[in-house]
């Protein structure tokens, strides 16, 4: 018998300025056309100045996120400084490429601060890229419009967070798996603050 194909959507953001990583995600938990809840965590505080957004399934994606707070902690404790953020994306892209040929069913965005605000996305296969600005997720098409039309690299943090919730907003005007309220995290060289907005 064949397996029932579920859909899981959300919409994630991600985008840089000079002072910050802003990282948002809606709070919508869907189960094909379902809804299955509405006050999900899909922004995951991995160290104090690096967090990661998930969209998919959600015991792929909190496995992983376990997987590098252990990471980051051991390299904590090894070294005695916290772990540079492209050496916590190196180690994620290798579990991502070690199981491709049965991949997590994740999209993963990891954000973080430390010599500067770093951004990267991953595919499923491991592959990763640094970026500007980024989307996942169902909603991502509507969202990342709004990104290209509003972001510059000499937006301020507070212009920034506008700009990630406006892009949220827009996909849960447009994006049936996308709902509920918008998280973000800010994250600077004084660490992770997380907020919460309205969906309108």
């Amino acid at each position: 018998m064949e397996r029932a194909r579920v859909i899981h959507g959300t919409t994630t953001v991600g985008l840089k300025t000079k002072e910050a990583v802003i990282l948002a995600a809606d709070k919508r938990a869907s189960q094909g056309y379902f809804v299955a809840h509405k006050k999900v965590k899909k922004i995951v505080k991995i160290d104090d100045h690096i967090a990661l957004t998930t969209a998919g399934l959600v015991a792929d994606a909190q496995m992983l996120a376990s997987h590098l707070s252990i990471m980051a902690r051991k390299h904590k404790l090894e070294y005695g400084v916290p772990i540079s953020v492209r050496s916590l994306a190196s180690y994620l892209a290798l579990i991502l490429n070690a199981n491709k040929y049965f991949p997590y069913e994740v999209q993963l965005l990891l954000g973080g601060y430390d010599d500067e605000p770093r951004l990267f996305a991953f595919t499923w296969f491991g592959d990763f890229f640094e970026e500007n600005y980024t989307v996942t997720g169902s909603g991502s098409p509507v969202a990342a419009g709004v990104l290209e039309e509003g972001y510059s690299e000499s937006l301020t943090t507070d212009e920034a967070v506008k700009l990630a919730v406006a892009a949220v907003r827009s996909a849960i005007k447009r994006d049936v798996f996308t709902g509920e309220a918008i998280d973000v995290a800010i994250i600077s060289k004084e660490g992770v603050r997380m907020l919460s907005f309205p969906k309108e």
